[in-house]
């Protein structure tokens, strides 16, 4: 069985995203997570569904 959610570092180590970044999605609403007392926990298929949302690379742009 694979977990849906997972503590920040868990995320940080999913996504490639740096912890800064993963805060600065939260703090503007691009990501949701849900509080297990001091522990924060975040969705992977938002985290999935956050990763699509970003732009495309583009070389040169």
């Amino acid at each position: 069985m694979t977990k849906s959610y997972g503590t920040l570092p868990e995320a940080v180590q999913y996504s490639g995203l740096s912890r800064t970044s993963i805060y600065e999605a939260l703090r503007r609403g691009d990501l949701k997570a849900r509080k297990a007392g001091r522990r924060t926990l975040i969705s992977f298929a938002e985290l999935e569904a956050y990763l699509g949302s970003l732009p495309s690379y583009q070389a040169g742009a």
